[in-house]
């Protein structure tokens, strides 16, 4: 197994709840952007961003990021999601069969019939965003607003909606794989602050304020070559250690995307919570997060070309109250 100088390895598990809470107070954004902000670390995409993530275009390629949204998708783990499941409501059989009748204001023969289906789906299931009011801790989401807020219908704050036309930015991929000689990496293995800043320097990618940064881990990459999605949903994976979330803040990220089902190393750095980065990023920074990115094609092209930055277009479904929203990330160089 080839290592470089830095490397990955497993992650301290010597954390505790008080170190994430320190770290949480720390890294704080409540109050930031006002006392009623819902939008959070996504206020630091400006205009100047966005033509800062045009400008990054040089080819034209295009590259979607996302899972298939089916039946073989990676919900097949540890947790209470499903795959999507699709359900025709008219069919071609329909059709064919003439259990479609004309439409009773056509009074003349009428050959147009029309398909028309349903989804239903997590909408965290595949590729997608978390909200603001996805994570809760001690009845508090981002900025203070209470936990209350998230009825059985949907939440009043920090939903999924405040993103839908916020999201265009310059993205930077970091491939901590190759960066480390190696396909993947394993469960397990966290990735630190350090492993963040010496791989962007290494890739020869500078990193600014309202950056979407995507982290490849390969976790995608394991599945496809085992030929199953396995414990993916859920399981142990590599991923973000808990300090990168000094990181992020200190070059002021609007946003982080991952290729694992929860973004975080597990098993967590702590058992006194679980998946405690969520509760320093989405609680307490207010952190646009996405998870089960497929970043591996991107990669491979960043590779080819030494072009780590992009365009990057992800708005979410403006589903609303929703605590999470499927998407389409797409990276263009």
């Amino acid at each position: 197994m080839i290592r470089l100088p830095s490397t990955i390895e497993a992650a301290n598990r010597s954390a505790t709840i008080e170190d994430v809470l320190a770290l949480s107070q720390r890294l704080s954004n409540w109050g930031r952007w006002g006392a009623e902000d819902q939008v959070g670390t996504v206020n630091l995409i400006t205009p100047a961003k966005v033509r800062e993530g045009a400008a990054c275009i040089r080819t034209g390629r295009q590259f979607s990021l996302a899972v298939p949204f089916n039946q073989q998708g990676p919900q097949t783990g540890l947790t209470a999601r499903f795959n999507p499941m699709l359900f025709m409501t008219r069919d071609g059989n329909d059709i064919a069969t003439d259990a479609i009748r004309r439409l009773p204001r056509y009074t003349h023969e009428c050959h147009s019939r029309f398909t028309d289906d349903v989804w239903v789906l997590p909408s965290q299931a595949g590729t997608q965003w978390d909200a603001l009011a996805h994570c809760i801790h001690d009845n508090r989401m981002y900025n203070g607003f209470s936990a209350d807020k998230v009825a059985s219908w949907g939440t009043t704050h920090c939903g999924i909606e405040v993103w839908k036309d916020r999201i265009a930015s310059r993205g930077v991929l970091l491939d901590l794989p190759r960066w480390c000689g190696r396909d993947w990496l394993d469960p397990g293995e966290a990735i630190f602050a350090r492993h963040l800043e010496e791989c962007a320097a290494a890739q020869g990618v500078a990193i600014g304020s309202g950056d979407i940064v995507l982290v490849r881990t390969g976790a995608i990459s394991a599945c496809h070559a085992a030929g199953r999605w396995g414990d993916y949903a859920g399981g142990n994976a590599p991923g973000l250690a808990i300090d990168a979330a000094e990181w992020i803040r200190r070059h002021d990220l609007a946003g982080v995307a991952t290729d694992t089902w929860g973004a975080e190393v597990r098993p967590n750095q702590t058992d006194d919570v679980f998946q405690p980065f969520h509760i320093v990023a989405l609680v307490y920074m207010g952190l646009l997060l996405g998870e089960i990115f497929d970043l591996d094609a991107l990669a491979a092209d960043c590779a080819a070309d030494g072009q780590y930055d992009f365009q990057f277009f992800a708005p979410p479904l403006p589903m609303t109250g929703a605590v999470g929203a499927p998407i389409n990330p797409i990276a263009i160089k």
